[in-house]
């Protein structure tokens, strides 16, 4: 672990002119720039992630209701880590330290086993790759394999908090390829009821729109690939943009936006998830792994001129 670091060691990988830090603990995202200008909403090295920055969400993203639910029959319990909303948030991976497994100049991929224990009584081996593309693209690249003796679900998510350059998020337009929106109750931000198609609503961003002074922290779906196959969100600044892109598999996105991020008068996150939030308990979208079975998908970010 790196001495006095929240995070543990701080991994650098470059390729020209792009540059991104990794941590170990959480394996968070904590920097990508290319040519100095940022395109992620960064936090000293010296910070535990704030506002879960940059982290791997495995192996459910967002929140489980009062961290109950049932494996095949067997009622589990997870810890209650948001304790003032009583759900269990955001997986298992986030406060542990992560194993370098490859590394290069413009690439490498930590690794982690989440053991079984309670509330969770399947192990899963699970890594991520991050990797430079010599256009200043960032690729990142999820593994799942099951190492127990029973089939279990799970889901992936990831956290990063992008950013157009030195824009502050209330200065640019947001676009999603998102089609419908999962409802939650404002106090504990769990389902209220089923996906519904979106139809213009205040949070409807089909279309770019700017964000200024909107508050968000809304569970979207239904997210519809492009002719190439891959999905695609856009933040977009006076000056430059940013395209947060996904593999199929990441069909559910988690928009937060904040003035809470230290050190930045506003931010917003943009969350790929394989699955929405309380799914362990709905089943929706959540995937399956047999003994010995495994799963990879990618997302990533690319500045747009």
């Amino acid at each position: 672990m790196g001495a006095g670091r929240p995070t543990g060691e701080q991994f650098e990988i470059t390729n020209g002119a792009a540059r991104v830090v990794v941590t170990e603990v959480g394996a968070s995202l904590r920097v990508f720039e290319v040519g100095g200008v940022p395109y992620v909403t960064t936090y000293p090295e010296t910070d535990a992630p704030p506002l879960s920055a940059g982290l791997v969400l495995a192996p459910w993203p967002n929140r489980v209701r009062d961290g109950q639910w049932s494996f095949y029959g067997e009622p589990q319990q997870l810890e209650l880590s948001e304790s003032p909303r009583r759900v269990a948030i955001h997986g298992l991976t986030r406060t542990i330290g992560w194993q370098v497994l490859e590394r290069s100049t413009e690439a490498i991929t930590l690794g982690v086993l989440i053991e079984s224990q309670p509330g969770w009584p399947v192990p899963l081996r699970t890594s991520v790759r991050y990797a430079l593309d010599a256009d200043g693209g960032l690729t990142v690249t999820h593994t799942v394999l099951n190492v127990g003796d029973r089939t279990t679900p799970f889901g992936v998510g990831v956290h990063p908090y992008p950013r157009a350059g030195h824009a502050a998020a209330y200065e640019c337009t947001l676009q999603l390829a998102a089609t419908t929106n999962l409802p939650v109750d404002p106090e504990r931000l769990l389902p209220n009821g089923p996906v519904a198609p979106l139809a213009g609503e205040d949070f409807d961003f089909r279309e770019p729109r700017e964000l200024d002074g909107m508050l968000l922290d809304h569970t979207y779906g239904g997210c519809v690939p492009e002719e190439d196959g891959i999905i695609r969100h856009r933040l977009v600044g006076p000056d430059t943009g940013v395209e947060i892109w996904a593999e199929p598999d990441f069909g559910w996105v988690q928009v937060y936006s904040t003035t809470g991020f230290p050190g930045a008068s506003s931010a917003i996150a943009v969350e790929p998830m394989t699955c929405p939030t309380n799914a362990l308990n709905s089943g929706i979208d959540l995937r399956e792994l047999a003994p010995g079975e495994s799963w990879a998908g990618s997302w990533g970010l690319r500045p747009m001129s």
